[in-house]
């Protein structure tokens, strides 16, 4: 074994325990949020947990990654780590200076000083957000967008992701001694130009990628408190109960695309069954929320006792079934499109933004198998 081969070992267990200490984690969180009352939190908090130890057994199996690629993800991680401890550090310094200087008035607060207030001196968590914060909230499901992007392109424009491969590949050629010299033989390099293996590599590592930016902070607010978190920061605070003591919705739904696109890559679904599961998981959920707030005049008492409304079940189940109709087709969309109603009138406690990316792909795969009808309209 030479030592590069012990590099890209190395790497892989840092990424496979990374996922396994997320699950501790979640599990630790899940449990307590459970026992505080956050019911609906705390169980969702635990399926993350499961797919986390999914993911570190997967990783260490199969990988998510070829070398360097999983070396690239262990140093992103280790970014992200040292910003958000950054960020937790000048909090906590500036609270600090907060104390002392309580007593005097008349100075200007700096940006974190207003914030540190806001979210110590109010509750950030609310049962009802306004529908701004609600249409920034849903703003963020617009991420399914990026991932076609990412994967397809879109008419003339190629994969994101290739049109980075192929300039990580000018890159690394242009400074070849620095590459060797950090990461080992450039011939070694797993990609060539135009490479569409490529693709389905790297749109993975922007989704974990993204897990990573979004859970470290997250964590941060669980255990220490909203005011040290970054991306409540850049957010401005649109928190509800149900993440009290509990991981956030942006974590449920990027958790719940990587679960379904590492099947995908298993070889164990469609890849439009995982894209039909994600856009409607973002887009379907997304105009449910929003029609829902603004015109629904017909509320509903689901099974978990939310409160929702027959216009907003309404638009999502249109929405629904015209990404299915679009990516796989006018059968597999009614499967689509009733799978989200089920996900979204039936759990009591597991969040919607978890089990739509997972279940309407498994279950669009399921009737691939039975009815054995063609997938889309190609």
């Amino acid at each position: 074994m030479d030592y590069w081969t012990v590099i890209d070992n190395l790497y892989n267990v840092t990424f496979s325990l990374s996922f396994y200490l997320l699950m501790i984690l979640m599990f630790h969180i899940g449990r307590k949020g459970y026992k505080m009352g956050n019911k609906s939190g705390g169980i969702s908090s635990i399926v993350c947990g499961v797919c986390f130890l999914i993911f570190g057994y997967f990783n260490s199996v199969v990988g998510f990654f070829l070398y360097p690629y999983n070396g690239f993800m262990v140093w992103w991680i280790g970014i992200n780590l040292l910003v958000n401890l950054t960020f937790f550090m000048l909090i906590r310094r500036e609270k600090r200076k907060m104390k002392i200087e309580s007593g005097f008035s008349g100075e200007k607060k700096s940006i974190l000083s207003r914030y540190i207030e806001k979210m110590t001196t109010e509750n950030p968590y609310r049962e009802n957000i306004t529908l701004k914060m609600e249409l920034i909230r849903k703003a963020f499901h617009l991420t399914g967008l990026l991932l076609l992007l990412a994967y397809f392109g879109f008419f003339w424009l190629y994969p994101v992701t290739l049109i980075i491969s192929d300039s990580v590949i000018v890159l690394i050629n242009q400074i070849e001694p620095a590459y060797e010299f950090i990461w080992g033989d450039i011939a070694l390099f797993p990609f060539t130009s135009g490479d569409p293996l490529a693709v389905v590599y790297l749109t993975m590592m922007a989704l974990i990628g993204a897990l990573m930016f979004a859970i470290i902070s997250d964590l941060i607010r669980i255990i220490w408190g909203p005011e040290y978190s970054i991306f409540n920061f850049l957010t401005r605070s649109m928190l509800r109960n149900k993440e009290v003591n509990a991981a956030g919705p942006q974590i449920y739904i990027i958790t719940g695309f990587i679960f379904s696109y590492m099947l995908y890559m298993a070889g164990i679904l469609h890849i439009l069954a995982v894209f039909s599961g994600i856009l409607i998981a973002c887009l379907s959920d997304a105009a449910a929320a929003i029609i829902g707030r603004r015109y629904g005049k017909h509320k509903v008492t689901v099974i978990s006792k939310d409160i929702k409304s027959v216009e907003g079940f309404l638009a999502g189940m249109i929405v629904a079934y015209i990404i299915g109709l679009i990516l796989v087709g006018p059968i597999y969309a009614i499967i689509g499109a009733l799978i989200f109603f089920i996900t979204d009138y039936f759990p009591i406690y597991t969040a919607d933004n978890i089990l739509n990316p997972i279940c309407i792909p498994i279950g669009i795969q399921l009737f691939i198998v039975l009815l054995g009808l063609p997938v889309g309209w190609f």
